[in-house]
């Protein structure tokens, strides 16, 4: 027969509180070889998904807090061109000879913006800033 520590709770309060070290040392100890992350749960005395959730949170702090930046560049489509022969630097059409074509931007949970190709990207980073809650 096993013998396991048991913790008993006296107050009221029924949260016990967990130090940063502590949290720390059942993180890292997820991450040793051959390690199963139940097994450590279960030793601690927590529930699986506590464990999973320090993790990501101290994983998470670990990371670089880089900007993000949004750039957009213009796309041009082309037809295929043979092989050897060179792509021109700009298009040969002028701009009102320029046949129109649109373009669809897919941004999820069925919302879509439908823009002509030759939309100022400023503008359309404007749109999309408010659109996404950005601004």
């Amino acid at each position: 027969m096993t013998k396991h520590p048991i913790e008993v709770i006296t107050s009221v309060e029924r949260r016990r509180r967990w130090s940063r070290e502590d949290k720390e040392r059942l993180v890292s100890a997820c991450f040793e070889p051959d390690a199963v992350i139940s097994d450590v749960a279960r030793a601690a005395g927590i529930h699986v998904s506590q464990l999973f959730r320090w993790r990501k949170e101290l994983c998470r702090l670990d990371e670089p807090k880089a900007p993000v930046a949004t750039m957009l560049v213009p796309v041009i489509v082309s037809e295929a061109v043979p092989a050897g022969q060179s792509i021109p630097s700009e298009p040969s059409a002028s701009p009102s000879s320029r046949k129109r074509s649109d373009v669809t931007i897919e941004l999820g949970r069925d919302r879509r913006i439908r823009v002509d190709s030759d939309i100022d990207t400023d503008a359309l980073g404007r749109i999309l800033d408010c659109v996404l809650g950005l601004r």
